[in-house]
């Protein structure tokens, strides 16, 4: 994994990425379970949720004021408040950090939108690499299915309505999210993404995810262990 800030430390960071309606967020809260049966501390951090700027960027939906450069720079400031204050101190600490998108969603979802590719990774220099990317792979009719199954509509910048793609939801939440799916192919090989097919059956990915965080937890022993 490349192009990120690496900093000295005891915890892990893993990350989960993917499209809205890719089953990410189901997948790491059962990591998370699982991870904690087995006695590791772990924290969780998610998208846009640092108190900093929620309600500004609440408001800011609520009357369709965000262009693409505001959201990319309201989405970094909430990033740099959470990496200050609920990753990097715990990941300091030895606690295992997972986090439900990353910096990554923010090159999908700017670049997507039309935002100049450089200046978003530019905005983001400052993040810490993670130990392990997971990019949880849906077809976009998929995605669709899941949302629709569980909710009676599309959000409207779920959609990328702000973009003018189409006046009905669902066609645009297929162009827009068809266009961050691109991005995060594109990205796969340079950032090292753990690719896990998210059409197959939930205990499958699960134990596919589990495998990997086991040996990387397992490399680390083995590494100290070593060391010691």
């Amino acid at each position: 994994m490349s192009r990120g800030r690496r900093l000295l430390r005891r915890g892990r960071l893993i990350v989960v990425e993917g499209i809205d309606g890719s089953g990410k967020s189901t997948q790491i809260k059962l990591l998370h379970k699982w991870l904690e049966a087995r006695g590791h501390q772990v924290v969780f951090t998610e998208w846009n949720s640092s108190d900093l700027v929620r309600q500004a960027t609440k408001r800011g939906k609520k009357k369709n004021l965000l262009t693409p450069t505001t959201f990319s720079l309201l989405h970094a400031t909430d990033f740099a408040d959470r990496l200050t204050y609920r990753i990097i101190p715990y990941l300091k600490a030895g606690i295992t950090v997972l986090a439900d998108r990353y910096i990554y969603t923010a090159f999908a979802r700017d670049i997507a939108r039309g935002v100049d590719p450089r200046w978003a990774r530019d905005l983001y220099k400052f993040a810490v690499t993670p130990d392990v990317a997971f990019y949880f792979r849906v077809p976009i009719e998929v995605a669709v299915g899941r949302i629709l199954g569980t909710r009676a509509k599309i959000k409207f910048y779920e959609a990328g309505m702000d973009l003018g793609l189409s006046p009905d939801a669902v066609e645009s939440f297929r162009l827009f999210q068809g266009r961050v799916l691109e991005e995060y192919d594109r990205m796969t090989e340079e950032f090292g993404f753990r690719v896990i097919d998210g059409t197959r059956p939930i205990d499958s990915q699960q134990q596919q995810v589990r495998s990997i965080v086991a040996r990387l937890y397992n490399r680390d022993a083995g590494l100290f262990e070593a060391a010691s």
